[in-house]
């Protein structure tokens, strides 16, 4: 392959990655809501599927040429046998192509930041500082191994060691690198400093809660760490689950846990304090609580109790205490209300879900000040 067609297949790659990225922009807030996405997740890449992009290129006169199916029969002749009486019939719809692409979740962030105007995150200070050792190639050197081995400085090399022997020539300008010209990369050893997080998710799981919620919780919880992975290196995940009492569980079950007990919301609220005192101090650590529930509590001095945690335990020592309520039929949606009338501070946030379409919005409250 020439330099041209490397350079030309280049080129063209970065085209579709273009186009690629408009169309994923163009229908965001439907991939943001489509459930079934979230499942595709494989690694560190998402498979979205997207309508069919051909690039413009030649293709040869199937008019003059012979080719597959240029055999005996008439132009219009069925190919293929046909099952006894079935009559094939023509349809006036246009067909849909549709194609998949993986897109990293890295530029899947970056592609949300931008449609959603989301401002990068900035951390608290004096928190925990993580070094990590990273090699940089910042240098030439004479020696080193062929897998370092520098093209473009060992041919400047070569050309000029012929250019000052006088045995260059522009007609025939054959360069051959010797020994003596070789040169390779030269790395430094340099410490990255990352800072930690953690994102602690709760979610209500009673009998008020049915699939339908959970599903939403579960959609608009991929996007909210899609987001944040791209502002932490070094990031945690935690999960609780709650009826009337609290546990923590992992990823699966957080998801897939169904309950069909009371509500005692304090419970959760006392075991995410009691988590973050023991593992995640605040003094070392962006702390950041995302919880989920139709609203519904055992009683309203349960709901007392949750405020006071929220307002002394909290909003003292987190970035951001999110509260996303999800409609429910069976939930009374009381404990929103007694959030914003009582709690008043610019780190607790408060989301109302009423179906999966309220999601791209919801994501854009909860991460649109950039704490």
């Amino acid at each position: 392959m020439s330099f041209f067609e490397s350079k030309k297949i280049k080129s063209d790659l970065n085209r579709f990655k273009k186009i690629v990225r408009g169309k994923i922009k163009q229908n965001l807030k439907k991939y943001v809501t489509a459930q079934e996405m979230v499942g595709k997740k494989g690694g560190e890449f998402v498979s979205i599927p997207i309508p069919r992009v051909n690039l413009p290129h030649f293709e040869h006169d199937y008019e003059k040429k012979g080719g597959v199916g240029q055999g005996e029969g008439e132009q219009g002749e069925a190919v293929g046998k046909q099952a006894p009486g079935e009559a094939g019939k023509a349809g006036s719809q246009v067909g849909k192509h549709i194609m998949e692409v993986d897109v990293s979740l890295e530029e899947l962030a970056e592609i949300l930041g931008e449609e959603l105007a989301l401002p990068r995150i900035e951390s608290k200070g004096q928190k925990q500082q993580i070094s990590n050792q990273k090699e940089k190639y910042t240098g030439i050197r004479n020696v080193g191994p062929n897998s370092l081995r520098h093209f473009k400085r060992t041919y400047k090399q070569a050309l000029i060691r012929n250019i000052v022997s006088d045995k260059y020539d522009p007609i025939d300008p054959l360069i051959v690198p010797i020994k003596d010209d070789v040169r390779y990369r030269s790395s430094k050893t340099t410490f990255e400093k990352t800072t930690s997080a953690v994102i602690i998710y709760i979610m209500d799981v009673s009998g008020s809660m049915g699939a339908e919620q959970k599903e939403i919780v579960r959609t608009e919880s991929f996007w909210i760490d899609t987001w944040m992975r791209s502002q932490y290196k070094d990031i945690e995940s935690r999960y609780i689950i709650h009826d009337a009492q609290a546990k923590e569980v992992d990823q699966e079950a957080f998801y897939k846990t169904r309950e069909s007990g009371g509500t005692i919301i304090s419970s959760a609220y006392a075991l995410c304090h009691q988590m973050i005192m023991e593992q995640y101090s605040p003094a070392n650590w962006n702390i950041y609580i995302f919880h989920f529930s139709d609203g519904d509590n055992w009683s309203s001095e349960d709901t007392i109790k949750c405020i006071d945690m929220v307002e002394n335990k909290f909003v003292p020592n987190v970035n951001l205490f999110c509260y996303g309520q999800v409609e429910s039929q069976y939930g009374s949606g009381q404990f929103l209300k007694d959030i914003e009338s009582k709690v008043d501070s610019e780190n607790v946030i408060t989301s109302k879900i009423d179906s999966k379409d309220d999601i791209y919005q919801s994501i854009k409250t909860f991460l649109g000040k950039g704490k």
